[in-house]
Protein backbone atom coordinates (compact mmCIF):
# COMPACT_ATOMS: atom_id res chain seq x y z
CA UNK A 1 0.00 0.00 0.00
CA UNK A 2 1.25 3.37 -0.86
CA UNK A 3 1.29 6.46 1.75
CA UNK A 4 2.19 8.53 -0.31
CA UNK A 5 4.89 11.05 0.24
CA UNK A 6 7.20 10.54 3.39
CA UNK A 7 7.48 13.44 5.66
CA UNK A 8 11.15 14.46 6.21
CA UNK A 9 12.01 14.28 10.21
CA UNK A 10 12.30 17.53 12.15
CA UNK A 11 12.77 19.01 15.76
CA UNK A 12 9.31 18.94 15.92
CA UNK A 13 8.22 15.84 17.19
CA UNK A 14 8.60 13.81 13.78
CA UNK A 15 9.97 10.45 15.17
CA UNK A 16 7.66 10.70 18.50
CA UNK A 17 4.83 10.33 16.02
CA UNK A 18 6.20 7.87 13.79
CA UNK A 19 6.40 5.73 17.05
CA UNK A 20 3.03 6.28 17.73
CA UNK A 21 1.83 5.30 14.30
CA UNK A 22 4.28 2.05 14.86
CA UNK A 23 2.62 1.22 18.14
CA UNK A 24 -0.88 2.17 17.74
CA UNK A 25 -3.29 -0.32 17.81
CA UNK A 26 -5.39 -2.09 14.66
CA UNK A 27 -6.53 -4.25 13.08
CA UNK A 28 -5.53 -4.77 9.22
CA UNK A 29 -7.74 -6.44 6.85
CA UNK A 30 -6.09 -9.31 4.63
CA UNK A 31 -5.75 -8.37 1.18
CA UNK A 32 -6.70 -10.35 -1.20
CA UNK A 33 -3.74 -12.23 -3.26
CA UNK A 34 -4.27 -12.76 -7.10
CA UNK A 35 -1.66 -13.79 -8.98
CA UNK A 36 -0.21 -12.05 -11.22
CA UNK A 37 2.77 -14.49 -12.15
CA UNK A 38 2.81 -17.40 -14.18
CA UNK A 39 1.99 -21.06 -12.76
CA UNK A 40 5.14 -23.52 -12.73
CA UNK A 41 3.87 -25.98 -15.33
CA UNK A 42 6.19 -29.09 -14.58
CA UNK A 43 4.53 -31.75 -16.84
CA UNK A 44 4.61 -32.42 -20.49
CA UNK A 45 1.00 -32.48 -22.22
CA UNK A 46 2.36 -36.05 -22.88
CA UNK A 47 2.67 -36.79 -19.03
CA UNK A 48 -0.15 -35.23 -18.43
CA UNK A 49 -2.19 -36.97 -21.04
CA UNK A 50 -1.02 -40.60 -19.45
CA UNK A 51 -1.79 -39.76 -15.83
CA UNK A 52 -5.30 -38.74 -17.20
CA UNK A 53 -5.70 -41.97 -19.00
CA UNK A 54 -4.17 -44.28 -16.15
CA UNK A 55 -6.29 -42.35 -13.36
CA UNK A 56 -9.50 -43.32 -15.42
CA UNK A 57 -8.67 -47.13 -15.68
CA UNK A 58 -7.97 -47.04 -12.02
CA UNK A 59 -11.47 -46.14 -11.87
CA UNK A 60 -12.81 -48.70 -14.37
CA UNK A 61 -11.20 -51.45 -13.85
CA UNK A 62 -9.83 -51.20 -9.58
CA UNK A 63 -12.50 -48.95 -8.58
CA UNK A 64 -13.25 -47.20 -5.38
CA UNK A 65 -14.62 -48.02 -2.25
CA UNK A 66 -17.60 -46.31 -0.48
CA UNK A 67 -17.76 -47.95 2.57
CA UNK A 68 -21.18 -48.31 4.89
CA UNK A 69 -23.07 -45.94 2.68
CA UNK A 70 -25.65 -47.56 0.33
CA UNK A 71 -27.41 -44.33 -0.35
CA UNK A 72 -24.15 -43.91 -2.08
CA UNK A 73 -23.99 -46.75 -3.73
CA UNK A 74 -27.70 -46.47 -4.83
CA UNK A 75 -26.51 -42.62 -6.47
CA UNK A 76 -23.56 -44.06 -8.07
CA UNK A 77 -25.81 -46.95 -9.43
CA UNK A 78 -28.03 -44.60 -10.89
CA UNK A 79 -25.83 -42.67 -12.54
CA UNK A 80 -24.22 -45.85 -14.61
CA UNK A 81 -21.55 -46.86 -12.31
CA UNK A 82 -20.88 -50.64 -12.02
CA UNK A 83 -21.47 -51.60 -8.23
CA UNK A 84 -20.24 -54.86 -6.88
CA UNK A 85 -20.70 -54.94 -3.15
CA UNK A 86 -18.94 -51.68 -1.89
CA UNK A 87 -16.60 -51.34 -4.91
CA UNK A 88 -18.00 -48.37 -7.30
CA UNK A 89 -16.42 -49.11 -10.83
CA UNK A 90 -16.63 -45.77 -12.69
CA UNK A 91 -17.03 -46.10 -16.65
CA UNK A 92 -13.93 -44.46 -18.55
CA UNK A 93 -14.91 -40.50 -18.67
CA UNK A 94 -18.10 -40.89 -16.15
CA UNK A 95 -16.48 -38.89 -13.22
CA UNK A 96 -14.96 -36.53 -15.71
CA UNK A 97 -18.92 -35.58 -17.01
CA UNK A 98 -20.09 -35.38 -13.60
CA UNK A 99 -17.02 -33.02 -12.45
CA UNK A 100 -17.81 -30.45 -15.17
CA UNK A 101 -21.21 -29.00 -13.51
CA UNK A 102 -18.85 -28.04 -10.22
CA UNK A 103 -17.75 -24.07 -10.25
CA UNK A 104 -14.70 -23.16 -11.22
CA UNK A 105 -14.76 -20.41 -8.87
CA UNK A 106 -17.34 -19.01 -6.30
CA UNK A 107 -16.80 -16.53 -3.06
CA UNK A 108 -16.87 -17.29 0.54
CA UNK A 109 -18.99 -15.05 2.05
CA UNK A 110 -17.84 -13.62 5.92
CA UNK A 111 -19.77 -11.57 7.77
CA UNK A 112 -17.87 -8.51 7.67
CA UNK A 113 -18.30 -8.67 3.72
CA UNK A 114 -15.12 -6.62 3.26
CA UNK A 115 -13.30 -10.27 4.48
CA UNK A 116 -15.28 -12.11 1.65
CA UNK A 117 -12.91 -14.25 -0.64
CA UNK A 118 -12.79 -15.90 -4.08
CA UNK A 119 -11.77 -19.37 -4.09
CA UNK A 120 -10.52 -20.42 -7.41
CA UNK A 121 -9.00 -18.85 -10.96
CA UNK A 122 -6.04 -16.49 -9.95
CA UNK A 123 -7.11 -15.81 -6.39
CA UNK A 124 -4.65 -17.67 -3.23
CA UNK A 125 -6.44 -17.94 -0.23
CA UNK A 126 -4.20 -18.76 3.11
CA UNK A 127 -6.07 -20.41 6.14
CA UNK A 128 -4.05 -21.71 9.43
CA UNK A 129 -3.19 -24.93 10.34
CA UNK A 130 -6.09 -27.37 11.13
CA UNK A 131 -6.15 -30.54 12.96
CA UNK A 132 -3.77 -31.08 15.81
CA UNK A 133 -4.37 -32.26 19.38
CA UNK A 134 -1.49 -30.82 20.83
CA UNK A 135 0.17 -26.88 20.94
CA UNK A 136 3.20 -25.45 21.77
CA UNK A 137 4.76 -22.20 22.90
CA UNK A 138 7.84 -21.53 25.03
CA UNK A 139 6.64 -20.90 28.04
CA UNK A 140 4.31 -23.92 28.55
CA UNK A 141 6.00 -26.12 25.89
CA UNK A 142 4.24 -29.07 24.59
CA UNK A 143 0.89 -29.57 25.78
CA UNK A 144 -2.72 -31.01 24.48
CA UNK A 145 -4.93 -28.36 23.26
CA UNK A 146 -7.69 -26.63 25.73
CA UNK A 147 -10.14 -24.73 24.19
CA UNK A 148 -8.70 -21.61 25.75
CA UNK A 149 -5.44 -22.13 22.98
CA UNK A 150 -8.32 -22.52 20.24
CA UNK A 151 -9.97 -19.19 20.70
CA UNK A 152 -6.07 -17.64 21.21
CA UNK A 153 -5.52 -18.98 17.82
CA UNK A 154 -8.33 -17.42 16.73
CA UNK A 155 -7.85 -14.15 17.88
CA UNK A 156 -4.19 -14.01 16.10
CA UNK A 157 -5.77 -15.33 13.06
CA UNK A 158 -8.06 -12.16 12.93
CA UNK A 159 -5.42 -9.97 13.91
CA UNK A 160 -3.05 -11.37 11.41
CA UNK A 161 -2.82 -9.21 8.55
CA UNK A 162 -1.87 -11.80 5.30
CA UNK A 163 -4.10 -14.26 6.76
CA UNK A 164 -7.23 -14.30 4.72
CA UNK A 165 -9.51 -16.97 6.72
CA UNK A 166 -10.13 -18.26 10.22
CA UNK A 167 -9.52 -21.56 9.65
CA UNK A 168 -11.62 -24.31 11.23
CA UNK A 169 -10.09 -27.19 13.94
CA UNK A 170 -7.30 -24.96 14.38
CA UNK A 171 -6.19 -27.51 17.42
CA UNK A 172 -8.23 -30.09 18.97
CA UNK A 173 -9.82 -28.72 22.24
CA UNK A 174 -9.08 -31.84 24.75
CA UNK A 175 -11.02 -30.01 27.50
CA UNK A 176 -13.98 -30.25 25.48
CA UNK A 177 -16.19 -33.63 24.69
CA UNK A 178 -15.56 -35.10 21.53
CA UNK A 179 -19.47 -34.75 20.86
CA UNK A 180 -19.32 -31.14 21.90
CA UNK A 181 -16.21 -29.36 20.89
CA UNK A 182 -17.35 -28.49 17.70
CA UNK A 183 -20.08 -26.16 19.08
CA UNK A 184 -17.50 -24.07 21.19
CA UNK A 185 -14.99 -24.11 17.94
CA UNK A 186 -17.87 -22.66 15.54
CA UNK A 187 -18.76 -20.51 18.29
CA UNK A 188 -14.94 -18.91 18.77
CA UNK A 189 -14.52 -18.45 14.91
CA UNK A 190 -18.24 -16.65 14.53
CA UNK A 191 -17.71 -14.45 16.86
CA UNK A 192 -14.41 -13.93 17.57
CA UNK A 193 -13.16 -13.55 14.04
CA UNK A 194 -14.96 -11.66 11.39
CA UNK A 195 -13.21 -13.59 8.50
CA UNK A 196 -14.41 -16.56 6.97
CA UNK A 197 -14.32 -20.08 8.47
CA UNK A 198 -14.80 -23.89 8.24
CA UNK A 199 -17.35 -26.43 9.33
CA UNK A 200 -16.75 -29.59 11.07
CA UNK A 201 -16.88 -33.00 9.15
CA UNK A 202 -16.58 -35.26 12.05
CA UNK A 203 -19.56 -37.04 12.03
CA UNK A 204 -22.66 -35.75 9.48
CA UNK A 205 -24.96 -34.73 12.61
CA UNK A 206 -21.48 -32.35 13.51
CA UNK A 207 -21.92 -30.80 9.75
CA UNK A 208 -25.75 -30.54 9.82
CA UNK A 209 -25.22 -28.14 13.78
CA UNK A 210 -22.77 -26.18 11.19
CA UNK A 211 -25.03 -25.30 8.74
CA UNK A 212 -27.69 -24.47 11.49
CA UNK A 213 -25.19 -22.14 13.47
CA UNK A 214 -24.41 -20.08 10.01
CA UNK A 215 -28.23 -20.08 9.37
CA UNK A 216 -28.21 -18.20 12.61
CA UNK A 217 -24.83 -15.72 11.92
CA UNK A 218 -25.97 -15.08 8.37
CA UNK A 219 -29.61 -15.90 7.84
CA UNK A 220 -31.53 -18.68 6.35
CA UNK A 221 -32.09 -17.34 3.33
CA UNK A 222 -28.17 -16.03 2.48
CA UNK A 223 -27.02 -19.45 3.16
CA UNK A 224 -29.67 -21.26 0.73
CA UNK A 225 -28.16 -19.35 -1.92
CA UNK A 226 -24.66 -18.24 -1.29
CA UNK A 227 -21.74 -19.97 -0.08
CA UNK A 228 -20.53 -19.39 3.95
CA UNK A 229 -18.46 -22.45 4.67
CA UNK A 230 -15.90 -24.45 3.73
CA UNK A 231 -15.02 -28.03 4.48
CA UNK A 232 -12.34 -30.37 4.75
CA UNK A 233 -13.66 -34.24 3.49
CA UNK A 234 -10.48 -36.52 3.49
CA UNK A 235 -9.75 -39.38 0.78
CA UNK A 236 -8.77 -42.52 3.40
CA UNK A 237 -5.90 -43.38 0.83
CA UNK A 238 -5.85 -45.51 -1.28
CA UNK A 239 -9.21 -45.75 -2.85
CA UNK A 240 -11.68 -45.58 -0.19
CA UNK A 241 -14.06 -42.99 0.97
CA UNK A 242 -15.65 -43.52 4.18
CA UNK A 243 -19.11 -43.47 5.78
CA UNK A 244 -17.96 -40.36 7.90
CA UNK A 245 -16.11 -38.20 5.50
CA UNK A 246 -19.13 -38.80 2.87
CA UNK A 247 -22.02 -38.06 4.94
CA UNK A 248 -20.38 -34.86 5.87
CA UNK A 249 -19.64 -34.01 2.27
CA UNK A 250 -23.67 -34.88 1.63
CA UNK A 251 -24.54 -32.15 3.93
CA UNK A 252 -22.15 -29.54 2.76
CA UNK A 253 -23.35 -30.53 -0.74
CA UNK A 254 -26.98 -30.37 -0.08
CA UNK A 255 -26.68 -27.42 1.73
CA UNK A 256 -24.62 -25.38 -1.13
CA UNK A 257 -21.41 -24.99 1.31
CA UNK A 258 -18.22 -25.95 -0.40
CA UNK A 259 -16.01 -29.17 0.52
CA UNK A 260 -12.14 -29.96 -0.27
CA UNK A 261 -11.89 -33.08 -1.51
CA UNK A 262 -8.50 -33.55 -0.66
CA UNK A 263 -6.68 -37.36 -0.45
CA UNK A 264 -4.42 -38.04 2.48
CA UNK A 265 -1.32 -39.01 1.07
CA UNK A 266 1.98 -40.04 2.51
CA UNK A 267 4.12 -41.54 -0.19
CA UNK A 268 5.32 -45.14 -0.09
CA UNK A 269 2.71 -45.72 2.69
CA UNK A 270 -0.83 -44.63 0.87
CA UNK A 271 0.23 -44.40 -2.11
CA UNK A 272 3.51 -45.18 -4.64
CA UNK A 273 6.61 -44.19 -4.15
CA UNK A 274 7.08 -42.79 -7.79
CA UNK A 275 5.77 -38.97 -8.77
CA UNK A 276 3.63 -40.73 -11.83
CA UNK A 277 1.93 -43.22 -9.81
CA UNK A 278 0.91 -41.24 -6.64
CA UNK A 279 -0.14 -38.02 -9.73
CA UNK A 280 -2.40 -41.12 -10.94
CA UNK A 281 -4.05 -42.21 -7.58
CA UNK A 282 -4.54 -38.60 -6.76
CA UNK A 283 -6.55 -37.70 -9.79
CA UNK A 284 -8.20 -40.96 -9.78
CA UNK A 285 -9.90 -40.43 -5.96
CA UNK A 286 -10.38 -36.43 -6.40
CA UNK A 287 -12.10 -37.55 -9.64
CA UNK A 288 -14.43 -40.00 -7.97
CA UNK A 289 -14.93 -37.64 -4.75
CA UNK A 290 -15.73 -34.39 -6.46
CA UNK A 291 -17.73 -36.01 -9.02
CA UNK A 292 -19.86 -37.56 -5.98
CA UNK A 293 -20.38 -34.33 -4.72
CA UNK A 294 -22.00 -33.77 -7.70
CA UNK A 295 -24.29 -36.79 -7.92
CA UNK A 296 -26.01 -34.94 -4.34
CA UNK A 297 -26.20 -31.70 -6.03
CA UNK A 298 -25.42 -30.71 -9.55
CA UNK A 299 -23.40 -26.99 -8.90
CA UNK A 300 -22.30 -27.66 -5.27
CA UNK A 301 -18.80 -25.90 -4.62
CA UNK A 302 -15.79 -28.00 -4.46
CA UNK A 303 -12.26 -28.07 -4.50
CA UNK A 304 -10.00 -30.19 -5.64
CA UNK A 305 -7.35 -30.97 -2.94
CA UNK A 306 -3.81 -32.92 -2.71
CA UNK A 307 -2.25 -33.30 0.95
CA UNK A 308 1.38 -35.15 -0.46
CA UNK A 309 4.20 -36.24 1.88
CA UNK A 310 6.86 -38.25 1.27
CA UNK A 311 7.87 -41.13 4.05
CA UNK A 312 11.33 -41.46 5.67
CA UNK A 313 11.95 -45.18 4.95
CA UNK A 314 14.35 -45.86 7.81
CA UNK A 315 11.70 -44.06 10.85
CA UNK A 316 8.40 -44.44 8.87
CA UNK A 317 8.04 -40.65 9.64
CA UNK A 318 6.22 -38.86 7.45
CA UNK A 319 8.98 -35.97 5.18
CA UNK A 320 8.06 -32.72 4.43
CA UNK A 321 9.82 -29.76 1.96
CA UNK A 322 11.11 -32.29 -0.24
CA UNK A 323 11.40 -32.39 -4.18
CA UNK A 324 9.00 -35.34 -4.68
CA UNK A 325 5.90 -33.39 -3.04
CA UNK A 326 6.83 -30.01 -4.89
CA UNK A 327 6.31 -32.28 -8.18
CA UNK A 328 3.15 -33.64 -7.02
CA UNK A 329 2.02 -30.57 -6.01
CA UNK A 330 3.03 -28.72 -9.02
CA UNK A 331 1.44 -31.67 -11.44
CA UNK A 332 -1.89 -31.74 -9.17
CA UNK A 333 -2.50 -27.99 -10.24
CA UNK A 334 -1.97 -28.99 -14.00
CA UNK A 335 -4.09 -31.62 -13.85
CA UNK A 336 -6.69 -29.43 -11.40
CA UNK A 337 -6.53 -26.48 -13.98
CA UNK A 338 -7.52 -28.65 -16.90
CA UNK A 339 -10.40 -30.09 -14.88
CA UNK A 340 -11.42 -26.40 -14.55
CA UNK A 341 -11.39 -26.45 -10.62
CA UNK A 342 -10.32 -24.41 -7.76
CA UNK A 343 -7.37 -26.40 -5.94
CA UNK A 344 -6.15 -26.86 -2.16
CA UNK A 345 -2.38 -28.16 -1.29
CA UNK A 346 0.65 -26.67 0.17
CA UNK A 347 1.11 -25.12 3.59
CA UNK A 348 3.88 -24.32 6.09
CA UNK A 349 4.64 -27.80 6.51
CA UNK A 350 7.55 -29.31 8.95
CA UNK A 351 8.35 -32.37 10.75
CA UNK A 352 10.52 -30.14 13.32
CA UNK A 353 10.00 -30.44 16.73
CA UNK A 354 10.20 -26.39 17.35
CA UNK A 355 10.37 -23.81 15.45
CA UNK A 356 13.72 -23.83 14.47
CA UNK A 357 15.89 -24.08 10.99
CA UNK A 358 14.41 -27.29 10.38
CA UNK A 359 10.84 -25.92 10.36
CA UNK A 360 12.04 -23.01 8.84
CA UNK A 361 13.61 -24.81 5.50
CA UNK A 362 10.66 -26.98 5.08
CA UNK A 363 8.26 -24.44 5.76
CA UNK A 364 9.70 -22.12 3.32
CA UNK A 365 10.09 -25.00 0.52
CA UNK A 366 6.44 -25.83 1.00
CA UNK A 367 4.88 -22.51 0.94
CA UNK A 368 6.87 -21.12 -2.03
CA UNK A 369 5.92 -24.65 -3.80
CA UNK A 370 2.31 -23.50 -3.50
CA UNK A 371 3.00 -20.39 -4.82
CA UNK A 372 4.20 -21.39 -8.17
CA UNK A 373 1.75 -24.89 -8.24
CA UNK A 374 -1.12 -22.11 -8.36
CA UNK A 375 -2.56 -23.63 -5.50
CA UNK A 376 -6.26 -21.35 -4.76
CA UNK A 377 -6.78 -22.82 -1.19
CA UNK A 378 -3.84 -22.94 0.91
CA UNK A 379 -4.74 -24.77 4.26
CA UNK A 380 -1.87 -24.97 6.57
CA UNK A 381 -0.51 -21.75 6.00
CA UNK A 382 0.47 -20.94 9.46
CA UNK A 383 1.29 -22.56 12.63
CA UNK A 384 2.09 -26.10 12.00
CA UNK A 385 4.83 -28.60 13.92
CA UNK A 386 5.79 -31.94 14.18
CA UNK A 387 4.06 -33.13 11.04
CA UNK A 388 0.41 -31.44 11.48
CA UNK A 389 0.41 -33.12 15.69
CA UNK A 390 1.40 -29.67 17.32
CA UNK A 391 0.09 -26.25 16.41
CA UNK A 392 2.73 -23.94 17.87
CA UNK A 393 2.04 -19.81 18.61
CA UNK A 394 5.44 -18.47 17.74
CA UNK A 395 5.02 -20.35 14.45
CA UNK A 396 1.81 -19.57 13.66
CA UNK A 397 2.87 -15.67 13.33
CA UNK A 398 6.64 -16.57 12.24
CA UNK A 399 4.35 -18.29 9.26
CA UNK A 400 2.15 -15.69 8.86
CA UNK A 401 4.33 -13.11 8.57
CA UNK A 402 5.91 -14.89 5.77
CA UNK A 403 2.66 -14.78 3.78
CA UNK A 404 3.66 -11.07 3.63
CA UNK A 405 6.39 -12.12 1.08
CA UNK A 406 4.04 -14.51 -0.96
CA UNK A 407 1.45 -11.72 -1.52
CA UNK A 408 4.52 -9.74 -2.40
CA UNK A 409 6.02 -12.20 -4.84
CA UNK A 410 2.49 -13.31 -5.79
CA UNK A 411 2.12 -9.17 -7.56
CA UNK A 412 4.43 -9.80 -10.74
CA UNK A 413 6.84 -6.72 -11.43
CA UNK A 414 5.25 -3.65 -11.83
CA UNK A 415 5.76 -2.05 -15.23
CA UNK A 416 4.34 1.64 -15.60
CA UNK A 417 5.90 4.32 -15.47
CA UNK A 418 6.29 5.05 -12.08
CA UNK A 419 8.13 1.65 -11.46
CA UNK A 420 10.72 2.41 -14.00
CA UNK A 421 12.20 5.14 -12.45
CA UNK A 422 14.11 6.98 -14.84
CA UNK A 423 13.50 10.64 -13.10
CA UNK A 424 15.31 8.89 -10.27
CA UNK A 425 18.30 7.37 -12.75
CA UNK A 426 18.39 10.60 -13.98
CA UNK A 427 18.39 12.30 -10.77
CA UNK A 428 21.13 10.81 -9.09
CA UNK A 429 23.26 10.24 -12.00
CA UNK A 430 26.74 8.62 -11.83
CA UNK A 431 28.39 8.27 -8.28
CA UNK A 432 25.35 9.03 -6.38
CA UNK A 433 23.02 7.28 -4.50
CA UNK A 434 19.46 7.18 -4.04
CA UNK A 435 18.70 7.52 -0.78
CA UNK A 436 17.66 10.89 -0.48
CA UNK A 437 16.11 11.20 -4.15
CA UNK A 438 12.53 12.26 -4.62
CA UNK A 439 11.71 8.69 -5.77
CA UNK A 440 12.97 6.99 -2.82
CA UNK A 441 11.24 9.18 -0.78
CA UNK A 442 8.08 8.84 -1.94
CA UNK A 443 8.16 5.01 -1.75
CA UNK A 444 10.20 4.17 0.97
CA UNK A 445 7.34 2.69 3.42
CA UNK A 446 6.59 0.50 0.63
CA UNK A 447 8.68 -0.05 -2.09
CA UNK A 448 9.90 -3.69 0.06
CA UNK A 449 8.12 -6.15 1.97
CA UNK A 450 8.89 -6.04 5.87
CA UNK A 451 9.12 -8.43 8.29
CA UNK A 452 7.11 -7.78 11.24
CA UNK A 453 9.17 -10.68 13.30
CA UNK A 454 12.63 -10.98 11.95
CA UNK A 455 15.70 -8.47 13.46
CA UNK A 456 17.51 -6.68 10.94
CA UNK A 457 19.06 -4.52 14.02
CA UNK A 458 22.99 -4.06 14.18
CA UNK A 459 24.49 -6.73 16.31
CA UNK A 460 25.15 -4.11 19.45
CA UNK A 461 21.37 -3.15 19.53
CA UNK A 462 20.42 -6.60 18.97
CA UNK A 463 22.41 -7.51 22.09
CA UNK A 464 21.41 -4.92 24.14
CA UNK A 465 18.04 -6.07 23.84
CA UNK A 466 18.61 -9.62 24.80
CA UNK A 467 20.29 -11.55 21.98
CA UNK A 468 16.94 -12.66 21.48
CA UNK A 469 16.43 -15.64 18.42
CA UNK A 470 13.46 -15.99 16.17
CA UNK A 471 11.47 -18.11 18.76
CA UNK A 472 11.75 -15.41 21.51
CA UNK A 473 11.14 -12.38 18.67
CA UNK A 474 7.57 -14.23 17.67
CA UNK A 475 6.72 -15.40 21.57
CA UNK A 476 6.75 -11.25 21.98
CA UNK A 477 4.46 -10.88 19.08
CA UNK A 478 1.98 -13.19 19.90
CA UNK A 479 1.55 -11.61 23.74
CA UNK A 480 1.40 -8.18 21.90
CA UNK A 481 -1.39 -9.42 18.74
CA UNK A 482 -3.44 -10.81 21.95
CA UNK A 483 -3.54 -7.83 24.19
CA UNK A 484 -4.15 -5.46 21.16
CA UNK A 485 -7.14 -7.67 20.31
CA UNK A 486 -10.44 -6.87 20.12
CA UNK A 487 -13.42 -8.63 19.17
CA UNK A 488 -15.05 -7.44 15.89
CA UNK A 489 -18.66 -6.01 16.13
CA UNK A 490 -21.25 -8.47 16.29
CA UNK A 491 -25.08 -7.94 17.03
CA UNK A 492 -26.24 -9.26 19.97
CA UNK A 493 -29.08 -10.77 19.38
CA UNK A 494 -27.35 -12.71 16.85
CA UNK A 495 -24.23 -13.40 19.80
CA UNK A 496 -27.38 -14.41 22.06
CA UNK A 497 -28.96 -16.89 19.47
CA UNK A 498 -25.63 -18.37 18.70
CA UNK A 499 -25.27 -19.04 22.19
CA UNK A 500 -28.45 -20.31 23.18
CA UNK A 501 -28.64 -23.08 20.21
CA UNK A 502 -25.00 -23.99 21.80
CA UNK A 503 -25.94 -24.42 24.88
CA UNK A 504 -29.21 -26.07 24.21
CA UNK A 505 -27.38 -28.41 21.87
CA UNK A 506 -25.06 -29.53 24.84
CA UNK A 507 -27.86 -29.84 27.27
CA UNK A 508 -29.70 -32.25 24.88
CA UNK A 509 -26.63 -35.16 24.96
CA UNK A 510 -24.03 -36.68 27.85
CA UNK A 511 -20.60 -35.93 27.43
CA UNK A 512 -18.33 -38.40 25.29
CA UNK A 513 -14.83 -38.33 24.82
CA UNK A 514 -14.25 -41.10 22.01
Amino acid sequence: MDEGQARRRTRGGGGAARRAERTAKRIEAAPRITRAIPDYELLSEAALQIIERNADTVLEEIGVTFSDNPAALARWRDAGADVRGERVHIPRGLARKLCATAPARFTQHARNPANSVEIGGRDLVLAPVYGPPFVRDAEGGRRYATIGDFRNFVRLGQMSPWLHHSGGTVCEPTDVPVNKRHLDMLLAHMTLSDKPFMGSVTEPSRAADSVEMAKILFGADFVDQNTVMVSLININSPLTFDATMMGALEVYAAANQACIVSPFIVGGAMAPVSVMGTLTQVLAETLAGVAYSQLVRPGAPVIMGAFVTSIDMNSGAPTFGTPEASQITYGVGQLARRLGLPYRSAGGFTGSKLPDAQAGYESANSLNMGLMAGVNFMLHACGWLEGGLVASFEKFVMDADQLGALHKMAAGVAMDEDAQAMDAIREVGPGGHYLGCGHTQTHFKSAFWRSQVLDYKPFETWEEEGARDTQALAGARVARLLADYEAPALDPAIRAALEAYVAEKKAAMPDAFT
